[in-house]
């Protein structure tokens, strides 16, 4: 069984993280545990028309992000990567200077201090000064910075599948399984 942690804070975008979970929900073998921050929650009912409640049934467990003594806060809580989907840059920040001041960040540090997976979507642009640098340091102590940004060479046809080829990417980073971006095969030769 492997085990994800999924937080959703307040950038715009929350539909990365949305269908993270419903592909996650739906993939065998995967634990999932769900972190949404309040900006967040305001984020799925502007962008979505949803409530956190909805958002909350796709996790196999959810944590409040002002509950620091969770299980997700500890390096002995046996993990195999987390996802901010999507990363808004007060996150990024915060866990850019080690900023454990709620649940998402603490979880992120204890992935960076373990050494393991934690991917950041991060949503802003442009991006200043600040935001590299944070984005610099996060890469630095070894963690991936994941802009979700659509991959257009697979001619997508929709919103939904520009965020699913992104969505798949993500879970190709993690090592887990998906049908949602296909492998790339090569250009066509030109007729």
């Amino acid at each position: 069984m492997k085990r994800l942690i999924v937080a959703i804070t307040g950038a715009s975008g929350a539909l990365y993280g949305v269908r993270l979970l419903a592909q996650l929900q739906r993939t065998e073998g995967v634990e999932t545990h769900l972190m949404i921050s309040d900006a967040a929650a305001l984020n799925l009912h502007h962008e979505l028309d949803l409530k956190r409640k909805d958002i909350e049934a796709l996790a196999d467990r959810v944590h409040s992000v002002r509950d620091i003594g969770a299980c997700v806060a500890s390096g002995s809580f046996r993990s195999d990567g987390m996802v901010i989907a999507p990363c808004s840059m007060k996150t990024l920040a915060s866990v850019a200077h080690g900023m454990c001041d709620n649940l998402i960040t603490r979880a992120a540090d204890v992935m960076l201090k373990e050494r393991r997976r934690l991917v950041l979507m991060v949503r802003e642009t442009p991006f200043n000064l600040a935001h590299l640098r944070n984005m610099t340091a996060v890469t630095e102590m070894g963690g991936i910075v994941f802009p979700p940004l659509p991959a257009l060479y697979q001619r997508p046809q929709s919103i939904t599948e520009m965020v699913d080829h992104t969505v798949g990417r993500v879970l190709d980073t993690l090592g887990i399984g998906q049908d949602l971006a296909p492998e790339w095969a090569g250009l066509k030769p030109p007729a």
